[in-house]
């Protein structure tokens, strides 16, 4: 009896083959294997989300060996079918599938975290949050589950990178980590000290940071966050005043994104203008303003207001310092009075992880920079 693919799996592959043949046809001239190329195209030409064409591209190889045995044709028929339909699709899709697996990971994780009771205290917290800054290589969410594996870590990889980039392998009987992979379910890395091969650079895992914030990396980055939907409104204000963010607009559509507008103080020095519109952002992807279904935010506003800021500085802080700025307030987790059973670590790191993809600071977008500036070959 044939064996035959999931109707989920069949229409995933089917959408990634009108991509793919839809890039083709933009690209006919095009040098070499542009597969390779088909995620930057659909974040840069096809304005769709990193994560989703992160998803689809996880897909290309596999279906470019279909189509050239013509095993399975594209769904719909690319020649019938405008990219932004494709892009629509592939969001849908991405949704469905994210909304399938937020529950259960969210229930184990935060199920670990109250079992181990790891992070009750602010010295607990505080070095979690000094970790995240310094595994730069990973988004902040899954540099938290690896700190929970193994606090001492300094660099890990997947046993392929580690090939790849250092000619490195794992030690016989090396024990993996565990982390979520985008569309998951799950990956794999290891710890450069269970690993073995040539020596690994000095600046290996160096990545390039923002440092001194100039007027046009600011405004590369402000053009990044209006492309989602959020305006930015420079605002002429006394020092006081950092910023504000409300909702401009709700979506007509049932799995829509809301328009909002940030507004920031003009006067300030780039590098406070961008930890304040990462504050506003934090509070946007923590829920703080309600549910957005388009972007996959919960409805949290039950939060304490006490808390909500505790939650949105600490996101800031997090961004800034991983991205070489220092805040003017190094936390609020200081000055907090409330209970750390209520900090929620979940909803803070994957916020980060929002902000930082947001702005296009995400650590895959740094490893493509690094590889464009001659760095690593990524």
């Amino acid at each position: 009896m044939p064996r035959t693919s999931p109707p989920d799996d069949l229409f995933d592959r089917h959408v990634a083959a009108g991509v793919a043949l839809w890039a083709d046809a933009i690209a006919a001239a095009a040098v070499g294997d542009p597969t390779g190329g088909i995620p930057a195209m659909l974040v840069d030409e096809w304005e769709c989300d990193e994560d989703v064409a992160a998803y689809v591209g996880e897909r290309l190889p596999e279906v470019r060996l279909k189509l050239c045995f013509r095993a399975i044709e594209p769904f719909p028929d690319p020649r019938a079918c405008h990219p932004a339909e494709l892009v629509e699709l592939m969001s849908a899709r991405y949704d469905l599938i994210r909304s399938r697996a937020d529950g259960p990971e969210r229930a184990l994780i935060d199920q670990l975290i109250a079992a181990t009771r790891l992070y009750d205290t602010r010295e607990t917290v505080g070095e979690l949050v000094d970790f995240l800054i310094r595994l730069r290589a990973f988004a902040p969410f899954n540099a938290m589950l690896l700190h929970i594996q193994k606090p001492g870590l300094t660099h890990a990889a997947t046993a392929g990178d580690w090939w790849r980039r250092f000619r490195r392998v794992p030690k016989r009987g090396a024990r993996p980590l565990l982390v979520l992979r985008t569309m998951g379910p799950v990956d794999f890395v290891f710890d450069i000290l269970d690993t073995e091969g040539d020596a690994v650079p000095d600046d290996a895992f160096a990545f390039p940071t923002l440092g001194t914030m100039t007027e046009t990396r600011f405004e590369i980055i402000v053009r990044t966050v209006a492309g989602d939907g959020i305006d930015l409104v420079p605002v002429d204000a006394g020092d006081a005043h950092a910023g504000w963010i409300g909702v401009a607009a709700h979506s007509t559509s049932r799995k829509g994104k809301h328009r909002y507008e940030i507004g920031y103080n003009k006067n300030h020095t780039p590098a406070t203008r961008f930890v304040t519109i990462a504050h506003e952002l934090a509070h946007l992807y923590l829920g703080h303003l309600g549910a957005d279904p388009g972007r996959r935010i919960p409805d949290r506003r039950h939060t304490p207001h006490d808390l909500r800021e505790v939650e949105a500085e600490t996101v800031a802080y997090i961004v800034a310092k991983r991205n070489g700025l220092t805040p003017r307030s190094e936390s609020y987790l200081a000055s907090y009075t409330g209970a750390l059973g209520d900090f929620d670590l979940h909803a803070v790191t994957r916020a980060a992880n929002a902000v930082e993809t947001l702005m296009g600071l995400s650590a895959q977008a740094l490893w493509n920079e690094k590889g464009r500036r001659g760095g690593l070959d990524v």
